[in-house]
């Protein structure tokens, strides 16, 4: 039974002013606040089974940077030897090198889908609606 300031008789208030609450009480308190932090969380990849997005994730930015940094090494390479067989040095290196960049940039956009492959056609807008003539 609750006395008249609130309290049961072993002393526990359920009002939240000071007094300590039943272990019951601060369970079903406790219990209530993670079901609505969790109606208002985003699920994790770790909740949610797709654990695997970190791995592919991690695999295609691996593969873009290897392509990049290939673009400008082998750019960085065909100045170099340009430079030792025509004697232009530095300017094969300088060129080439900023060939390679491009070269790389290029090929990370083409990776991930930003820039269509050299000759493929772009799809057709037709749709076979009969507008065609």
């Amino acid at each position: 039974m609750a006395g008249p300031d609130g309290a049961d008789e072993a002393g526990h208030s359920g009002r939240g002013d000071g007094r300590t609450l039943s272990s019951d009480e601060l369970d079903r308190r406790r219990r209530e606040l993670e079901a609505k932090l969790a109606t208002h969380r985003p699920a994790s990849p770790q909740q949610s089974g797709s654990g695997t997005g970190n791995v592919a994730g991690f695999g295609n930015a691996l593969k873009l940077s290897s392509e990049f940094i290939a673009g400008i090494l082998v750019g960085a390479a065909i100045g170099w030897f340009v430079d030792q067989y025509a004697g232009t040095s530095p300017w094969g290196l300088i060129v080439f090198l900023l060939l390679g960049f491009g070269a790389g940039v290029l090929n990370v956009l083409r990776s991930s889908g930003q820039v269509a492959e050299f000759g493929a056609r772009p799809p057709s807008k037709a749709d076979g609606s009969g507008d065609e003539r």
